[in-house]
């Protein structure tokens, strides 16, 4: 695929957008266990690729990759969503779901292992100033307490962090291996996480119409279109840009969220989404003035 690094950093951020959905869907499916939840919804999204090789039957040429491919797929989808997980239930999750989101400063740092790639200081300085924001959200401006007995749940969290960011970094040496085989990733994450259902997990089904609506929407969008978009995004991309642009994760999603009647709004949201604007925008000026440079009025 030879996309501009910008058309294809923009097409990553469409990941972002996606993943903003993630607390409303899952709120609005029920009370459907973690692994179940995963299991359904990569089943729906990795489907959803199987249905598209009816119109695009050379996509499905992409699941002949080697292993290391794999390993880093399917350890990225599933060791990310099983490490969170784990956190969630060994720690509280304000902490956890903090800990969790220094993945996108971990993706800019780590990015200046990559060719070609050079870490500025305005990356690392956009990147910080989005992680107070996001920690603004996380918080509600309360203070943090990390105690002793929760140390496993914050080195879970930590793990899925640098999981995370691992997979997306190490995902541009990969550049060559086309999109398409995030399908063949999304249905080999749903049969671990449905086995691990089956082992530690009570199953719980949707009981309302609205509820098997969520759970669509979850597995097409969030869980589905969101891995393809991404990979896309940091294979071609700024991938530095996309690091620290994804903190606006967590705020468009707690702004959903009080759309939606699922959370109330504070001035926390409103001094967050101004640090987390300023702190994409930093990150993102050379590419910003670079454009400018390029198109002068």
């Amino acid at each position: 695929m030879h996309l501009p690094r910008s058309t294809a950093t923009l097409i990553g951020f469409s990941a972002i957008l996606l993943w903003a959905f993630l607390a409303f869907f899952t709120a609005a499916s029920g009370t459907m266990p973690a692994f179940q939840l995963t299991a359904i919804t990569f089943a729906i999204g990795g489907l959803a690729g199987v249905v598209l090789w009816a119109f695009r039957p050379q996509a499905m040429r992409a699941l002949r990759q080697p292993w290391p491919v794999w390993l880093l797929g399917v350890g990225g989808l599933f060791g990310y969503h099983a490490l969170y997980f784990a956190a969630l239930r060994t720690a509280p999750p304000v902490e956890a779901g903090l800990i969790n989101y220094l993945w996108p400063l971990l993706i800019v740092l780590l990015s200046a292992l990559l060719p070609g790639e050079r870490l500025r200081w305005h990356h690392v300085a956009g990147a910080l100033l989005a992680l107070a924001g996001a920690a603004l959200v996380v918080t509600g401006g309360q203070g943090l307490t990390l105690k002793s007995e929760y140390m496993t749940g914050y080195l879970c969290a930590l793990a899925a962090a640098l999981t995370w960011a691992v997979y997306s970094v190490l995902s541009r040496r990969f550049a060559n291996v086309p999109s398409d085989a995030i399908t063949g990733f999304c249905l080999a994450t749903a049969v671990l996480a449905a086995a691990c259902h089956l082992m530690f997990e009570t199953t719980v089904w949707p009981n309302t119409a609205w509820q098997w609506a969520a759970l669509v929407g979850l597995g097409l969008g969030p869980v589905g279109l969101a891995f393809y978009v991404w990979d896309i995004g940091v294979k071609h991309g700024d991938i530095q840009v996309l690091g620290a642009a994804s903190y606006a994760a967590p705020l468009l999603s707690t702004s959903i969220l009080v759309g939606t009647g699922y959370a109330a709004f504070t001035s926390n949201l409103l001094v967050a989404c101004l640090l987390i604007t300023a702190g994409a925008i930093l990150a993102a000026r050379d590419m910003i003035f670079r454009r400018r440079a390029s198109n002068p009025t």
